[in-house]
């Protein structure tokens, strides 16, 4: 599998708060590698340094030390031209569905805003618009319509649509399930499966949740204190971790039988106490 992103030992640091604070460190040496048309599933809690790992890659938080590599392109310190040119590549979809989209454009222009930024207008737009919204499972009579107007589902898949409007190569997902329910998450899960099968497309999918990279991901790596703790295959990870801290987040997820719960909370517990 070609190796599409290359992070090396990188380092993220914002300053201190107050006089002669030292710098907060919110990465601490983070490797991490991508194939072409892989999905590399990055899991933690808050505060783990997940989502500055991705906002790193996107050019939205200052790599200190280290390198991000891109289709073997240094871009650890791209300038705007280049992230402008580098946005055809590298797109991303948020987490909130109800915050990520313009909520006085329609849907039309919500779609068409990328394309005209790189040029595609007129007939060949309309075109790749409508080929958007079949890609997505959205109706036709979308494109006039407000972001208000549709459930949180549809609209996080008008910020998937949006995102692959120039076919990026990679996406960064950056917990793109977690505001919807259970019975939606499982629909726009398998719409990133599909899409990935159609396009070859990568993506880098962020998640507190272990079930939910495990449903997605060929591969998992586990942050933790700005670190990554574990990694290797998603089954393994996912299924029999080694590290206590994946053990912990395995114990976290829910299960529907209310006694393997109680299980798995009293073992979380145990380990807790153990590792603290």
């Amino acid at each position: 599998m070609a190796e599409l992103l290359k992070v090396e030992d990188l380092v993220v640091e914002y300053p201190g708060k107050g006089f002669r604070a030292k710098p907060f460190r919110a990465l601490n040496n983070v490797s991490i590698t991508l194939g072409q048309s892989e999905t590399l599933g990055l899991v933690g809690e808050s505060g783990s340094g997940k989502t500055t790992l991705g906002r790193a890659i996107l050019g939205l938080a200052p790599v200190t030390e280290g390198k991000v590599e891109f289709a073997g392109e240094d871009i650890s310190h791209a300038s705007r031209k280049d992230r402008q040119r580098l946005s055809k590549d590298i797109q991303v979809v948020f987490q909130d569905p109800y915050t990520s989209l313009n909520p006085s454009m329609e849907i039309g222009q919500i779609l068409a805003e990328p394309l005209q930024i790189q040029g595609m207008q007129g007939d060949q737009a309309k075109r790749r618009i409508k080929e958007l919204l079949d890609q997505v499972n959205l109706p036709k009579d979308a494109l006039q319509r407000l972001p208000r107007e549709f459930s949180g589902g549809q609209r996080q898949r008008v910020a998937i649509a949006r995102a692959l409007a120039l076919s990026p190569k990679l996406i960064v997902c950056d917990e793109p399930v977690s505001a919807l329910d259970l019975t939606t998450q499982a629909r726009i899960l398998d719409l990133f499966l599909q899409i990935q099968k159609d396009t070859g497309v990568s993506y880098l999918f962020v998640s507190h949740d272990l079930d939910v990279v495990r449903h997605i991901s060929h591969r998992i790596s586990v942050m933790y204190k700005g670190e990554i703790v574990e990694q290797g295959p998603a089954r393994k990870v996912a299924e029999n971790p080694d590290h206590p801290y994946t053990q912990r987040l395995l114990m976290a997820s829910p299960v529907p039988d209310p006694d393997r719960q109680a299980e798995r909370r009293t073992a979380r517990k145990a380990l807790q106490s153990a590792t603290s």
